[in-house]
């Protein structure tokens, strides 16, 4: 697994000095950890670097470093692995542009160091945030690191204190987006930000916003958002295929995993991919059949594996610690599986389609109408916008017109609905995390006013990063990667108006015309979609015991945030989907994580 670890320190300070040599002595004995960036007061170390995947890209004359995998904005795409090397006058445009033209002229998944003129330590994520950075202020040293196991194990530290705001949030919510954690002490980096390393440094530089991306949503020729949706994904799909010699693709038999596979294949040999279909017992959570005809109409393997009937909670127990709580339900019962077929097919990757359904637009509310009317007013196409609208909210279209001059001046508020289908945490709970809800919200959705509503909720559901170290992987997992959700189809999406993208009156109605060419037509024209809810009632109705054990005796009801008589009631002999079984296992999860945290 890749990861970084680096440190800047005061050179005048003595103790900060000896803190660092330490801290360089103690890296220095793991021969897993290699240099990867040293000059005066910042050093950086990396490991499980892998070559064309996840590289060092050294700027010349000591002028910075970017961890990571970067591709060129424009050029043609690559169909086999090779190493991208930086021009020296591209190297000089992003040290001469404060690292703007990494940004503009490349994408990928990055974290860059790139020091000031004047010798300031700074940091720059890449748009999507995808590779952790998370930063401690520990013995005088400003650390930034992508896993907090390695600050803890390399500085022999104690485990910092747990902010209980910021789980109380973290409920409510169901994420922490800003740059708070919920360990005191360890700030979040966002993804698009150039940051400082010292302490008390000033306000960060915003080079990329995805608020800023959808104020400029202009693209309102149906055909010209299509064309640049499709261009856009293919690009993003084959690039990142082009990194890997053997691919897994978690296929359910979605529109978004069989599109992520049309594009893979034939720009990736079919031989080089190998399917992973997983089904279980209920209606929702078998798509074997979809999943058999995206595959043959691609050419791929298809391997098909039940998910694991003997799950046991108590196996997250062990779970790698991390700033902030981290939902299982979505890998559960498949952790171990998706091993034993990534050896078996020496696969390298695993792709999966998410966040498809956002940038696609899957969303049915009757939203783009009130965008319509907000941006372009009572033209001859609100008509069509409304009744669109009311397909895809399955209102009437005098409903859906109403709710459009309705939503036309909403303006979005910090917490709003936020657990309004909340059943076990307390009303005190529910209340005080309602009154800072703005201090965990991505800072950038506080100044996004302007939005109309579809698009500020499109916003709001893709700023935050996906996951790249999941804490409950097998250790032994290959590398997971989310091609749909990189940078140049982000922005494609954000600066497609919501009309557009549901032109037709259903979800993701723009995706489907635009890859119908490659997808089955029983996928392109599907209306249901696949869950796990079926496996998660039969998940808890296995592990009753361990989790009344961990729940009602647990911290989270000690401290007042779950109530516990119905926590209680919840985990009654036999729990349904009605007894709010997924806000269950979010509890288990966080109550996981808060004792892997307040563990001696």
């Amino acid at each position: 697994m890749f990861r970084y670890v680096a440190f800047s320190w005061n050179l005048t300070s003595q103790k900060q000095s000896e803190a660092a040599w330490h801290l360089e002595q103690m890296i220095g004995a793991d021969p897993r950890w290699k240099i990867a960036f040293k000059r005066s007061n910042l050093h950086v170390y990396v490991t499980g670097s892998v070559h064309g995947v996840n590289d060092v890209y050294l700027l010349p004359h000591d002028q910075g470093v970017i961890l990571g995998h970067l591709f060129r904005r424009h050029g043609e795409l690559l169909q086999e692995p090779a190493e991208l090397e930086l021009t020296t006058l591209e190297a000089q445009r992003i040290v001469h542009s404060d690292g703007q033209s990494l940004v503009d002229d490349f994408w990928g998944r990055y974290v860059a160091f790139l020091p000031s003129w004047t010798g300031e330590p700074r940091v720059l994520c890449d748009p999507t945030g995808t590779l952790p950075c998370f930063r401690i202020e520990a013995r005088g040293l400003s650390i930034v690191f992508s896993a907090l196991e390695d600050v803890l194990s390399l500085l022999d530290m104690p485990l910092p204190p747990v902010d209980w705001d910021a789980v109380t949030a973290y409920l409510l919510l169901g994420r922490l987006g800003g740059r708070g954690t919920a360990v005191e002490g360890i700030s979040h980096q966002l993804g698009g930000e150039l940051v400082s390393m010292l302490p008390a440094s000033g306000k960060p530089l915003p080079l990329w916003e995805a608020v800023n991306v959808a104020r400029r949503a202009g693209m309102a020729d149906p055909a010209d958002a299509e064309r640049a949706l499709r261009e856009a994904t293919a690009r993003c799909v084959q690039s990142w295929a082009a990194c890997y010699p053997s691919i897994l693709l978690r296929l359910s038999g979605g529109l978004d995993s069989s599109i992520l596979l049309g594009n893979l294949c034939p720009a990736a040999a079919p031989e080089r991919i190998t399917c992973l279909n997983y089904h279980s017992p209920g209606s929702d959570s078998d798509e074997r059949a979809y999943a058999r005809l995206a595959a043959q109409r691609a050419g791929a393997a298809l391997v098909e594996r039940p998910l694991d009937e003997d799950f046991s909670l108590a196996d997250l127990l062990h779970a790698v610690r991390t700033p902030c709580p981290a939902h299982y339900i979505g890998g559960m019962g498949s952790r171990n599986t998706d091993v034993e077929v990534a050896v078996a097919h020496g696969a390298s990757a695993i792709f999966t389609g998410a966040a498809g359904d956002l940038i696609f637009y899957e969303f049915h509310h009757t939203w783009p109408a009130a965008d319509y009317l907000k941006t372009r007013g009572w033209g001859r196409g609100f008509f069509q916008a409304a009744l669109d609208s009311a397909h895809l909210g399955r209102v009437s279209l005098w409903a859906s017109v109403r709710q459009a001059i309705r939503d036309r001046s909403y303006r979005w508020q910090p917490g709003e609905g936020a657990g309004n289908f909340l059943t076990l945490m307390t009303a005190q709970a529910k209340e005080q995390g309602a009154q800072m809800a703005h201090r965990f919200v991505h800072p950038s959705l506080l100044d996004a006013a302007d939005l109309p509503i579809g698009k500020f909720h499109q916003v709001s559901a893709l700023i935050n990063s996906l996951d790249y170290h999941n804490p409950y992987r097998h250790r032994a997992s290959p590398e997971t990667v989310h091609p749909l959700a990189s940078q140049p189809l982000l922005e494609v999406s954000l600066g497609t108006p919501t009309y557009v993208l549901t032109q037709g009156g259903r979800g993701r109605a723009l995706a489907r015309r635009a890859f119908a060419d490659v997808l089955a037509p029983a996928i392109a024209t599907r209306r249901s979609k696949g869950g796990m809810e079926a496996y998660a009632v039969a998940a808890l109705q296995r592990n009753l015991a361990f989790a009344r054990e961990l729940l009602l005796d647990g911290q989270l009801v000690q401290r007042g945030i779950l109530d516990r008589e119905r926590v209680s009631a919840a985990l009654c002999d036999r729990p349904s989907a009605n007894a709010c079984v997924a806000e269950v296992h979010t509890c288990i999860a966080t109550e996981l994580w808060v004792r892997r945290m307040t563990a001696c």
